[in-house]
């Protein structure tokens, strides 16, 4: 399968994962969510919510990751 991937060119192999990844996307419902991470996202969404916590600008944070690399 891999050799008949490797004969399309990168923008045939580009397309076919933007098809690939909205075809997931579009079927996300059929993705279930453990326990756990039903938990942690009650956790976050409860954060938020009652410490109005309202993130970071993203500039800041990707400044942060280049600190850490």
């Amino acid at each position: 399968m891999m050799d008949n991937l490797r004969s399309l060119s990168i923008v045939e192999r580009i397309r076919l994962v933007e098809d690939l990844w909205g075809s997931i996307a579009s079927d996300q419902a059929a993705l279930s969510l453990t326990d756990e991470q039903r938990a942690e996202l009650d956790r976050r969404l409860d954060a938020y919510e009652s410490e109005g916590i309202k993130g970071r600008i993203a500039g800041e944070v990707i400044a942060d990751i280049r600190k850490r690399l």
